[in-house]
């Protein structure tokens, strides 16, 4: 089905581009063809059924995400090592990630390349001309405290995310676990992530959609289309080897640090299950091999892989925090979008929290990566331009996750161990 689906969405460009190029007409943009306005309709339908799904994905996944850290919670000291290391894991993407924005970016040696298709001015959740730290604070504690209701009908993020929190720790704090609401949580959140898989599904004709339109307006074909390609291939070299550094590299160098261990053993024992993330592009796929390779080979016990793991295939994306906040700052550039320090900040912290509780299922990312590209006032539309190279960039990306799941199984496990062993006071 995965793999079906890949060759629908690059088939589907494909014929886009070519049709696009051989049969259409760039005037066909304004003088109201017929064909164009069939197509129009195609791609506005299926950005707003991507769109109708942003706001209660965001708040029920969320609330059901801090339910699950919340019964785990009565573990204490696992569950406090596991969402700890989790947290500096990310923390550590999140800053190479930057660094790559402020000092690297190659895609900027061209100037943007889609500006001149950005028909609407963008909703940004941060003013790029406030200079005032203060302004800024007030404005988001106005958006983060924005009534519920309110926020989840105006698709305010913010508001969304503190609600959902705030929420999800008031039913921890007041009631049992065995509470029926914890269930229905759950449930409509199984419902959302369904839906959610039924327009993914109709990604090859939103797709043809969105890439018909878009060659209209650039041309391939042209010196603009030629930097446009460059400019992609450009981003998809840079997020692949930021992707694989903070994989293979810093996440086993941490865990030997911490451990004692090899890094490169480490990385050996776990060939296993990288391959088949790799492979599927699917943690939740890879999460029974995750679990066994743990247990038998990184030597973790079974308390604490049964736990670690399955929570780490949830909240644990390194790998997808990193694309999603890179890519962003990648569109907005190529729109002409203005991004001051803070916003290029808060697009971080935006991918950082999407990421938490996204289905480990291929492509997935892009349901959370509409969230990011709210936050920074990038159209929706973008997403079929990393759709064109974001299957590849998939495949390293689900391994990166699925490597720091087990890393922090080793860590977890030798800080539990460790502390079992201390003498008592």
């Amino acid at each position: 089905m995965t793999n079906n689906l890949t060759v629908q969405m690059l088939a589907a460009a494909v014929l886009a581009v070519a049709l696009a190029l051989l049969f259409g007409d760039p005037s066909w943009t304004t003088s109201g063809n017929t064909i164009y306005d069939i197509i129009a309709l195609i791609k506005t339908t299926f950005l707003a059924a991507l769109r109708m799904l942003i706001a209660p994905m965001i708040f029920f996944s969320l609330i059901a995400g801090i339910s699950n850290i919340s019964e785990a919670a009565s573990l204490k000291r696992l569950g406090g090592y596991t969402v700890g290391y989790y947290l500096v894991t990310t923390l550590i993407a999140i800053s190479i990630g930057l660094f790559v924005v402020f000092f690297v970016h190659p895609w900027t040696a061209h100037p943007p390349t889609l500006e001149s298709t950005l028909t609407f001015a963008p909703e940004r959740m941060i003013d790029p001309g406030s200079d005032s730290i203060i302004a800024i604070l007030q404005k988001l504690a106005m958006m983060a405290f924005a009534n519920p209701i309110s926020s989840l009908a105006n698709l305010n993020i913010v508001g969304i995310v503190t609600s959902a929190v705030l929420f999800g720790l008031a039913m921890v704090v007041c009631l049992p676990t065995s509470s029926p609401l914890f269930q229905l949580v759950k449930d409509i959140n199984t419902l959302i992530m369904k839906i959610l898989s039924w327009v993914i599904a109709l990604l090859p004709i939103g797709i043809f959609a969105i890439i018909f339109d878009f060659t209209l307006k650039v041309g391939v074909s042209g010196e603009l289309g030629g930097t446009f390609l460059t400019q992609l291939l450009q981003f998809g070299v840079t997020v692949t080897i930021i992707t694989l550094l903070h994989g293979i590299i810093i996440l086993p160098i941490l865990a030997g640090i911490v451990t004692g261990q090899s890094p490169l053993a480490l990385l050996k024992r776990a060939t296993q299950p990288l391959l088949v993330a790799f492979s599927t592009s699917s943690s939740s796929a890879t999460l029974p091999v995750s679990i066994k390779t743990a247990e038998e080979k990184l030597v973790v016990d079974k308390s604490v892989s049964s736990f670690v793991l399955p929570l780490g295939a949830t909240m644990n994306m390194d790998g997808t925090a990193l694309f999603e906040a890179v890519a962003a700052i990648f569109l907005a550039y190529l729109y002409g979008i203005e991004l001051s320090t803070l916003m290029v900040i808060t697009i971080f912290l935006m991918a950082m929290i999407s990421s938490i509780g996204a289905p480990g299922m291929p492509t997935a990312s892009m349901s959370g990566m509409q969230i990011v590209l709210l936050a920074a006032g990038i159209p929706l539309e973008a997403i079929a331009i990393l759709l064109v190279i974001e299957r590849p960039l998939d495949t390293f990306r689900t391994a990166v996750n699925v490597n720091g799941d087990l890393m922090g199984s080793v860590v977890v496990n030798h800080m539990m161990t460790r502390k079992n062993l201390e003498p008592a006071h």
